[in-house]
């Protein structure tokens, strides 16, 4: 119990350790679990996909990092985090945080990968901006060794959205519909390869819902959510050769039995707007996330797409207005010496336009509005029914306390009327 209570006053140190006890294995034998890894991936195998690579832009295909990445991309049908940009465009009308969060993933060997998320909620209107700018070093050398040029191989995607939540209310989640308008520009230095840049326009296209289903804890949050989207719809241009984009309809499921424990499921269909071009076989994703305590989220999940499966395992640190996201992805290209495949993800928590604090205002009139009612006092009661609805019309609990409250003066004023009639 002290090393708990010790954890608990020393919530970074605590985090450093899981996350030191998580990477020891690869750590101390890489040869060793690259060797039992590498056994899996072959019995695997005939999960291979020859369609694979056939599309443009792979950093499309590529997570930003986040939660998103460490949940093994089956992130459609959740609204936690900054990193739905790259899932489902619907989820920023239902984020609780304005967020900024800044993004480093050390892909492959040399291949680093940067991004930048920023997103907004007004009520039911959610935008959005983001942008992740992959880059790969190259040097050229003549025949004798000498270096003859150096310059970078990249890609950047920048992506504005927009979402909007329909029809919600207090006993219904809405219907969240977003689009998330995008452009990829490839850059290849003509020293090395002449006019093999390219371009493209696309959008990211979703919605959203939530329901209440075998709920076992007290939350006026949802706890099973639906996602639907089509990602990277559109055309790409300037390129020397017609290529498709990784064009896919995701659908995903995401469920909170009990408060601590969420788990999210993904299938993948790909398909081209070229037809010559055959599309990628379906793949899956599963992704589990664990709340430790109010400051630790743990997150793993797993990828299941063509003859590379890849595992994920994730480390969320919460302070008062600063996240840190730690994920760690193993599959068939992770080398171990040097160690990569690590993301870092550093969110600034922005507040929520003062969201909770106009709910708490509305709770205390209406808890003030029952106290009242207890008491037999009907007008203070339809007075702070009618405060609660003026700063929430949708909440439900007051507009029903308010008919209650007015139908039981009715009735008394008629009780009255009859009484003098009488008398």
């Amino acid at each position: 119990m002290k090393y708990i209570e010790y954890g608990m006053k020393h919530p970074l140190l605590y985090t450093l350790i899981l996350l030191l006890i998580g990477t020891t294995p690869t750590a101390l034998f890489p040869e060793e679990f690259s060797t039992t890894y590498g056994n899996i991936a072959e019995t695997l195998s005939s999960l291979s996909d020859p369609n694979t690579g056939l599309t443009i832009f792979p950093l499309l295909s590529i997570p930003i990092g986040g939660e998103y990445q460490a949940m093994g991309t089956a992130y459609t049908a959740l609204t936690r985090h900054a990193s739905f940009i790259d899932a489902n465009p619907a989820a920023s009308a239902a984020l609780p945080l304005t967020e900024l969060a800044l993004y480093h993933n050390d892909w492959i060997a040399d291949t680093n990968i940067e991004g930048v998320v920023y997103t907004i909620r007004f009520d039911d209107l959610g935008i959005g901006a983001a942008g992740k700018f992959l880059y790969v070093p190259f040097t050229q050398y003549d025949a004798w060794g000498n270096r003859l040029a150096t310059g970078y191989y990249s890609e950047t995607v920048i992506g504005f959205n927009v979402a909007y939540n329909f029809f919600s209310s207090y006993d219904f989640f809405g219907i969240a519909a977003g689009i998330t308008p995008k452009i990829a520009i490839r850059s290849i230095p003509s020293v090395f390869y002449a006019d093999q840049s390219a371009l493209a326009f696309m959008a990211d296209i979703g919605i959203l819902t939530k329901v209440n289903f075998l709920k076992f804890y007290s939350s006026r949050n949802r706890n099973l959510s639906f996602g639907l989207v089509i990602k990277n719809l559109g055309i790409e241009i300037l390129a020397p050769t017609k290529e498709p984009l990784p064009t896919a309809l995701t659908t995903g499921l995401g469920y909170s039995p009990i408060r601590p424990l969420t788990i999210a499921f993904d299938f993948t269909l790909p398909f081209n707007l070229i037809p010559d071009v055959p599309a990628e076989a379906p793949f899956y994703a599963t992704g589990v996330a664990l709340t430790l305590t109010d400051f630790l989220t743990m997150q793993t999940g797993l990828l299941l797409k063509g003859g590379n499966p890849r595992i994920s395992m994730g480390t969320l640190f919460t302070m008062k207005d600063l996240s840190i996201q730690t994920t760690y992805v193993l599959d068939m290209t992770t080398q171990f010496v040097p160690l990569d495949r690590l993301s870092v993800n550093l969110t600034l928590n922005l507040g929520d336009n003062g969201r909770a604090a106009l709910q708490a205002e509305v709770d205390r009139y209406y808890l003030q509005a029952l106290e009242a009612y207890a008491r037999g006092d009907l007008e203070t009661t339809i007075a702070l029914c009618e405060k609660a609805l003026a700063l929430d019309p949708d909440f439900t609990p007051a507009r029903k306390t308010l008919l209650l409250a007015e139908e039981s003066r009715e009735l008394q004023k008629r009780m009255l009327e009859l009484q003098q009639i009488e008398g």
